[in-house]
């Protein structure tokens, strides 16, 4: 198991949280499966930003983005260096410290009323 430690966000985990994560699964999943409920609006299907995550410590032990992710991830709110979608990065081996920003951009809730 590989441990993420996730900065404290104010609604999904206002304490922060240290969690054990299966490598191979997606950073998404593993917060999901511990109770850390970030939006994921296209159900983890690469097609939006909700999922947004800025990798503080181990970005560089994640596989490279695809193409497809880093065109969304130029639509991110708060885009960063180290930023990626939780639903695509994929856990390893080394430890990492995510950060969940504060907003997302979420068309289905946010777009024109």
């Amino acid at each position: 198991m590989t441990q993420i430690i996730v900065l404290p966000h104010v609604e999904l985990c206002p304490e922060g949280s240290v969690i054990e994560a299966e490598p191979g699964k997606s950073i998404c999943t593993s917060l999901l499966e511990h109770g850390i409920e970030i939006e994921h609006a296209c159900e983890q299907s690469c097609a939006c930003t909700t999922c947004h995550v800025i990798v503080r410590e181990g970005f560089d032990s994640l596989p490279e983005a695809e193409e497809t992710e880093e065109d969304l991830l130029d639509m991110a709110w708060g885009l960063e260096p180290q930023s990626r979608l939780s639903c695509q990065a994929l856990v390893g081996e080394t430890p990492l410290v995510i950060e969940i920003p504060r907003y997302t951009i979420n068309m289905a809730r946010e777009g024109k009323h």
